[in-house]
């Protein structure tokens, strides 16, 4: 058995900071469970040298699993740790096919925290029927409610396809302006097009369509990354994606603080005044998650985060499996719960399509 210590990321965001250490022995409890055979154990918060780390054992890793581990939503660097106390540091090859900036770069009010949706992320893809395929594979990714597309350029970040979702037309336009000028600015082959969605004559939204490489020769040979988003209600997202399209579906919530859930029938366009905003995403996921389910793919995964302050996970978990979604709740799944703000207590809920 092999004693490992994990450097946790430093975090611009103190309240997030402070919750690091804790939601990182979540997630590399679930990685340890759903792709790792279950041969990670003793894991705990430690000090070494005055410095606090992630500490645990682990018998036979192999370059996988370290490929694996190295993509940790947290990890700053990984050492073993050898008689006596002196760490020998191991090599880490993350996913990342692109600098950071792609992710931290954006500034905005109700932003999620980009370390918290790597997690979202990376523990949707282990809840599926095959979580290695986050390493080995390219599962494809869906945000319902992608706001100014964090979910969405970390999908990219790990060279995965990406689409997302959003019905305010400021966001969209927003994230397209964003994309294309990170793009351009970083010197990103690509090609970049905003398009109306037709159906019988009638614009039912618009999409942005972006085909990109992460180098030029893997643009010229197609090796590419796709990203399509599309400016319409997520409710109605099976009008613009086939069923079974996805393997991850990932989404934060409205929390109901800076963003509200418009509740179905007072949606925009739907009778007359202005929408009513409910702070309660439970209604909307109610009317959201049975489209959404229907894109999954069998065996594919759902991970949604929200403010427990507005919806209770026993609410979110009977809408998951009442749309045939096998809820996680194992010990990891069940250790994500952390204070962002005095009005936000965020957790995550994931569940599998059998």
């Amino acid at each position: 058995m092999t004693a490992y210590g994990l450097l946790v990321s430093p975090s611009h965001n103190r309240v997030y900071a402070q919750a690091a250490a804790d939601l990182v022995k979540a997630e590399l409890s679930v990685f340890s469970e759903r792709a790792l055979g279950g041969r990670i154990t003793d894991i705990a918060e430690s000090s070494i040298g005055g410095v606090p780390y992630v500490t645990f054992s682990a018998d036979g890793l192999t370059e996988p699993d370290i490929r694996l581990l190295s993509n940790l939503s947290s990890l700053y660097a990984l050492f073993q740790i050898e008689d006596g106390g002196l760490l020998r540091p191991v090599t880490i090859e993350p996913l990342d096919l692109f600098g950071s900036d792609l992710l931290t770069i954006q500034k905005y009010s109700g932003k999620t925290n980009e370390n918290f949706t790597k997690l979202l992320l990376n523990v949707t893809a282990m809840a599926t029927d095959s979580p290695m395929d986050l390493v080995t594979g390219r599962p494809r990714v869906l945000d319902p409610m992608c706001g100014r597309g964090t979910t969405l350029n970390q999908a990219v970040m790990y060279g995965l396809d990406a689409a997302g979702i959003d019905i305010d037309g400021k966001d969209f336009e927003a994230y397209a302006a964003f994309i294309r000028t990170w793009l351009k600015n970083n010197r990103v082959k690509h090609q970049a097009e905003i398009t109306n969605i037709r159906r019988e004559k009638a614009v039912l939204g618009r999409r942005l369509h972006v085909t990109l490489g992460a180098s030029k020769e893997r643009y010229k040979s197609g090796e590419t990354i796709e990203i399509t988003v599309v400016n319409a209600d997520s409710v109605g997202a099976g009008k613009f994606f086939r069923p079974g399209t996805f393997d991850l579906i990932v989404t934060d919530a409205p929390y109901g603080v800076q963003h509200g859930s418009r509740p179905k029938g007072n949606r925009p366009g739907r009778g007359a005044g202005k929408p009513v905003l409910s702070r309660s995403p439970v209604e909307l996921l109610s009317a959201a998650v049975p489209e959404w389910a229907r894109l999954l793919r069998p065996g594919g995964a759902i991970g949604i985060s929200w403010n427990t302050f507005v919806g209770r996970r026993d609410e979110l978990a009977g809408i998951l499996a009442s749309n045939g979604l096998t809820v996680q709740d194992s010990g990891g799944y069940l250790g994500f719960r952390h204070r962002v703000d005095q009005a936000i207590t965020r957790d995550l809920i994931v569940a599998r399509r059998s």
